[in-house]
């Protein structure tokens, strides 16, 4: 009987070892991927550009690469990028001639899509906390949040943008306006874009059902502008304290999202672009598809989803993103390029890249390798 026990003690002992050498080698796998994937992008697209949203969405995953794995040079691509726009983004300081709906100039100051890169500056003062590095997103946001307008989130990309901007905020400030304010511009996004039976976001009030229908009479929802805001959640609830009264509310959309988006993934793991819609055009996108998995792992990992009702779905969206959407070389294929809507008959192939495909696969793969260390 002790030489039974014993074996079988030698036999379990050895099983372990090998199965966290399995994970260790997966977790290894996926940070050189991180790597892969980055310095393709960095290599390859090396002069700094302005803060506008494509460019900061990169920079938020880029700031997530370093997080994970410590890599100097990641921090030194965004440390300068934030230079090289004076940690500004749109740069007008005439408060009159500020704007928040869509622009690309410089006095569109309280557009969202001119204020994620607050994001990536807060982080940056994190590490190495200078005021001059948050001045401006001060300046903006506590402008913005001295006015009685509430409609600044009109689109669902908004949500990405400036939710984690507010807590992250709230966090270095402790100024509780931040929080006020995060719940009433959301109620208002709230109010415009979210189907209560689907669960889901429109991506702005002209696309809402049924004024709007796909050509097939179906519900539109856009694949990235839910990605958007899945993510949006997570990062903000990251940063949200366990006190702040509007936390289980934000919780229970955030879980009603997950659980609407599950339903909408295809068989091969990937998203399309018109979510419960797939013959309006299919075929796979890259950016919906690793926003999503990036929010579901972020998700499991916070305990805030089952993982045992999540982890085919993330494996098999792991495996579209290895698989397909990664190019050897690094370069990430499959995602449409700007836009707000599904497009029938866009081609989105191999070569398809950008920034903001780039950002969405770091974050996801960054949560892959807790979501991977965290099952030891």
């Amino acid at each position: 009987m002790k030489k039974i026990s014993l074996l079988f003690l030698s036999f379990f002992t050895v099983s372990f070892a090998i199965c966290a050498e399995i994970k260790t080698e997966s977790t290894q796998e996926i940070i050189e991927i991180i790597h892969r994937v980055n310095n393709y992008w960095q290599t390859n697209n090396p002069k700094h550009g302005d803060s506008f949203w494509h460019r900061a969405a990169y920079h938020t995953g880029n700031m997530e690469a370093y997080f994970l794995t410590r890599e100097p040079e990641y921090l030194k691509f965004s440390q300068a990028w934030a230079e090289h726009n004076e940690w500004k983004g749109a740069k007008s300081d005439n408060k009159e001639e500020w704007k928040y709906t869509y622009g690309e100039r410089d006095n569109y100051v309280l557009f969202g899509d001119f204020q994620i890169c607050f994001q990536v500056y807060a982080d940056l003062y994190n590490i190495d906390p200078a005021e001059y590095k948050i001045a401006r997103a001060r300046e903006v946001m506590e402008y913005q949040m001295s006015t009685d307008f509430n409609g600044y989130w009109w689109w669902s990309d908004g949500l990405y943008m400036v939710m984690p901007v507010m807590t992250k905020l709230y966090k270095i400030t402790g100024n509780q306006q931040y929080l006020d304010k995060l719940y009433e511009y959301y109620c208002y996004a709230d109010s415009v874009m979210y189907d209560t039976q689907a669960g889901l976001f429109y991506r702005d009030a002209k696309y809402v059902y049924p004024e709007h229908k796909t050509v097939n009479g179906k519900k539109d929802f856009w694949a990235r502008g839910d990605g958007w805001v899945l993510a949006g959640f997570a990062k903000a609830l990251a940063d949200l304290p366990e006190i702040d009264p509007h936390r289980d509310f934000y919780i229970s959309r955030f879980k009603a999202m997950a659980k609407a988006v599950v339903d909408a993934q295809q068989p091969e793991g990937y998203w399309t672009r018109s979510m419960l819609d797939p013959e309006f055009a299919p075929g796979p996108e890259t950016s919906g598809t690793a926003f999503f998995t990036y929010g579901l792992l972020w998700g499991i990992n916070n305990g805030l989803l089952d993982k045992s009702e999540y982890s085919q779905i993330i494996d098999k969206a792991w495996t579209y993103l290895t698989t397909v959407a990664l190019q050897p070389d690094g370069k990430v294929g499959y995602v449409q390029p700007i836009g707000e809507k599904a497009i029938p008959g866009q081609i989105e192939d191999a070569d398809s890249q950008a920034d903001f495909g780039v950002g969405a696969y770091l974050l996801a793969a960054c949560e892959m390798v807790r979501y991977i260390i965290s099952e030891k």
